[in-house]
């Protein structure tokens, strides 16, 4: 049956593939670097568009990448390698007795993973975690329409966890990546005033258990500073990985 050339072309149309668009890598300006005092910091960045950037997203975040709004960046600094790129392997994660004291004294908060929308609540609970932790940073003069384009205006599988009080007080968040190999934590915040009960940690806990529901091999915490006592938190994960010369080893090998 002939089914007309309108309905030929449509056909046609959907069975091409995705057009993968021309990327290019651009290097920033030195500037200086807000973990280690006396260094410069420069980044190789690419933007993330059309339909391919998850995929395109999905090696990046292997090959060591972070995302900020629609734009993959990693480090790209003259005589410095002290960013290193890490990633939590789900498959041999154990807890330890300090992440165990963690997961013990938050087992009734509860999380969900949202769409990526911002919310007033959501900022009030960013902009307090902001003027405890991080008040001389940039992010710490963020307005909600700031905080609206840093959760909303993404070009791959971005969402929002919540985690809540049994009473349904939000006391932290993370704003996420989807993988095809895992999840990557963009960035997380928390209520201040629980500073006792390592709510960031329990932030990366939980994407550890949601990777294991969805059959996901790896969380990327981002980069790990040796000489930043602000990074110095990811080295205490178990099962913790590290980019080196192109592949993931082992954080401890080598």
């Amino acid at each position: 049956m002939d089914i007309g050339p309108e309905r030929r072309g449509k056909r046609d149309r959907a069975a091409d593939p995705p057009v993968i668009p021309f990327r290019q890598f651009f290097a920033t300006a030195a500037v200086p670097c807000p973990y280690v005092a006396g260094r410069d910091e420069r980044k190789l960045i690419v933007e993330l568009t059309g339909r391919a950037a998850p995929e395109f997203y999905d090696e990046l975040s292997r090959a060591g990448f972070r995302r900020s709004h629609r734009f993959a960046y990693r480090p790209a600094c003259r005589a410095c390698a002290a960013c290193v790129p890490v990633r939590i392997a789900v498959e041999r994660f154990a807890h330890s007795r300090s992440t165990r004291r963690v997961r013990n004294l938050n087992g009734a908060l509860t999380g969900r993973l949202l769409a990526p929308r911002a919310t007033p609540e959501q900022f009030a609970l960013f902009a307090a975690y902001q003027r405890s932790r991080h008040c001389d940073s940039d992010m710490a003069a963020m307005s909600y329409a700031d905080y609206r384009g840093m959760v909303e205006d993404s070009a791959v599988r971005t969402a929002i966890v919540e985690i809540r009080e049994p009473g349904g007080a939000l006391v932290a968040a993370s704003l996420i990546d989807r993988l095809d190999d895992g999840i990557s934590a963009v960035y997380s915040f928390y209520d201040p005033t629980h500073h006792r009960r390592s709510l960031g940690t329990w932030c990366i806990l939980w994407l550890v258990e949601e990777c294991r529901r969805a059959g996901l091999a790896y969380v990327y915490l981002g980069y790990w500073i040796a000489e930043s006592p602000k990074m110095a938190y990811k080295a205490r994960f178990p099962a913790l990985e590290r980019l080196a010369d192109g592949r993931w080893v082992p954080f401890a090998e080598g």
